[in-house]
């Protein structure tokens, strides 16, 4: 399964489950940033001790643990009296993807070819379950509803990719599309779109990071690394990543992905000694 599909059925799952989805988006951001590439797990004890930092308690981290190893994103290691939890191919994937959009792909889309994909879909009534996913993965892989079942994204986006794993073939129609008049580019956007939304969550990253003292609550630049991360990658991740050339010069995800770099690099330099002094790690072969 592509890794843009894995990361959709965790969006798919998230929207089903509803409430607090902040441990598991902590975690994910954690394993990325110490456990990705390296070829360790970590014991559960010292996890909870990083996560006390952000305010998840004891009982919300070994639920989270328990929930991803039951979805195939983690793997339990025991040694001794003591388990330490690894990435699956699943989880590895996952993050990959978003360590790739992060460092990678970037939040402005200057590389815009003009062309638009197009998804026309008619399902069942009786299949609301499988409509409800479908949106969900359109969503988190860029697409806005132009109307009632046909959903664009800007770019060529491999859409098998994204759905086969749904069986929806015979009641999909994908194209790749540029506009004619009287339709134009900007039309487009404004009604698949809501730009005021996807600008307003730009702006409160901003309000929270691009301050004197960001997250002062926070105990440490280990928490503030955590916590910086997973509010970018939420953001960026929700960002259909509208062509620059039809957005205000002033567009806020310019500043506000200076203003992570910034601060991840930062945070990396003092973050990474208090996490060295805090995991217990297992090497796995």
């Amino acid at each position: 399964m592509n890794c843009r599909t894995l990361d959709g059925t965790l969006a798919t799952v998230n929207a089903r489950e509803g409430g607090d989805q902040r441990p598991q988006s902590l975690l994910l951001s954690f394993l990325g940033i110490y456990v990705l590439d390296r070829h360790l797990a970590v014991y559960s004890g010292s996890v909870i001790e990083v996560f006390a930092k952000v305010g998840v308690s004891e009982e919300a981290v070994r639920s989270t643990l328990a929930r991803m190893v039951k979805r195939g994103l983690l793997a339990r290691h025991r040694r001794g009296r003591k388990m330490y939890f690894g990435l699956t191919a699943r989880s590895a994937a996952v993050l990959t993807e978003g360590d790739h959009r992060v460092w990678r792909t970037g939040a402005v889309n200057r590389d815009w070819d003009g062309t638009w994909t197009m998804v026309g879909f008619s399902l069942p009534d009786s299949w609301r379950a499988r409509r409800h996913t479908l949106r969900a993965r359109l969503v988190w892989n860029g697409f806005g509803p132009l109307q009632n079942g046909l959903w664009i994204a800007p770019g060529e986006v491999d859409v098998p990719a994204l759905l086969d794993d749904l069986d929806l073939t015979d009641h999909l129609r994908v194209l790749t599309a540029r506009p004619a008049k009287p339709t134009d580019d900007a039309n487009l956007i404004a009604t698949a779109f809501d730009v005021d939304a996807i600008a307003a969550a730009y702006h409160a990253f901003l309000a929270r990071w691009d301050v004197a003292h960001p997250r002062p609550e926070a105990p440490d630049d280990l928490a503030r690394q955590l916590l910086l991360h997973t509010d970018w990658l939420q953001l960026v991740r929700s960002d259909p990543r509208l062509p620059a050339a039809h957005l205000p010069a002033d567009w806020p995800a310019i500043r506000a992905e200076h203003v992570f770099q910034t601060l991840a690099r930062a945070y990396q330099a003092t973050a990474t000694p208090l996490a060295t002094t805090t995991l217990d790690t297992l090497p796995l072969h």
